[in-house]
């Protein structure tokens, strides 16, 4: 089904399409993200077949996607979407109930670039959207240390860095994956706000990867982490 944004939204706003097998749920996140200026529903999928399908269609700029839906679940539709060798990718934010979708780690895998609890704050939800818009992922530094901690042992096959990263790449790489932010990795390493972001973008480039996220997944593959602890939640 199409919202009715899609004919009347503005041209600059960011444009999501949601898919979730609940109504109320879609309901819900189009009611949050329609009190934004700047976000517009263009769309609403019950299943991820129907999902694949509007994308497809509606090139919006963000895709919330439930991880658990008929016909196509979430790493499916996460896979099409975004997945490798997909020649122009979508911005998927995968929806989940941690608890239960021990798979979503494979969602990341897949060209996921953020994860979102479904009882997710709503600011954090619209963050999240205008997050992944802009290219990047946002996702709680307790969920994304969770998450990681609780799927992905050290992996040996894990690929090597294009590049070496230097010492304090690696330093910023070991903060980043257990849930410190831009700023907190500032004051721990003692770096201005922009050189903790040129790092980052150096990093990306070394690793091949796209956003932090997927940073946080390779330090954990890798077992950079295994002894660190996260921040207190």
């Amino acid at each position: 089904m199409i919202g009715a944004g899609a004919a009347n939204g503005a041209s600059d706003s960011t444009r999501v399409l949601v898919a979730d097998d609940q109504e109320m749920v879609r309901t819900g996140f189009r009611l949050i993200l329609s009190t934004q200026p700047d976000l517009e529903v263009v769309g609403e999928a019950a299943d991820g077949a129907e999902c694949v399908e509007l994308a497809r269609r509606l090139r919006p700029d963000v895709c919330l996607v439930d991880i658990r839906m008929p016909k196509l679940d979430g790493l499916e539709v996460t896979r099409a979407l975004a997945g490798p060798g997909v020649a122009d990718p979508l911005r998927i934010v995968v929806v989940t109930t941690f608890d239960q979708d021990d798979y979503a780690y494979t969602a990341l895998r897949n060209g996921a670039c953020g994860f979102l609890l479904k009882d997710a704050a709503s600011n954090l939800l619209i963050e999240a959207v205008r997050s992944a818009a802009r290219g990047d992922a946002l996702v709680s530094p307790a969920v994304t240390v969770r998450l990681l901690k609780h799927l992905a042992d050290p992996n040996p096959a894990a690929p090597a860095p294009q590049h070496p990263l230097s010492e304090r790449e690696l330093d910023v790489v070991r903060l980043l994956a257990v849930g410190r932010t831009n700023q907190e990795i500032c004051a721990e390493l003692h770096l201005s706000l922009g050189t903790v972001k040129t790092h980052l973008g150096n990093i990306k480039d070394k690793l091949n990867v796209r956003n932090r996220v997927e940073i946080a997944a390779w330090a954990w593959d890798t077992g950079m982490v295994r002894d660190r602890q996260p921040p207190p939640t």
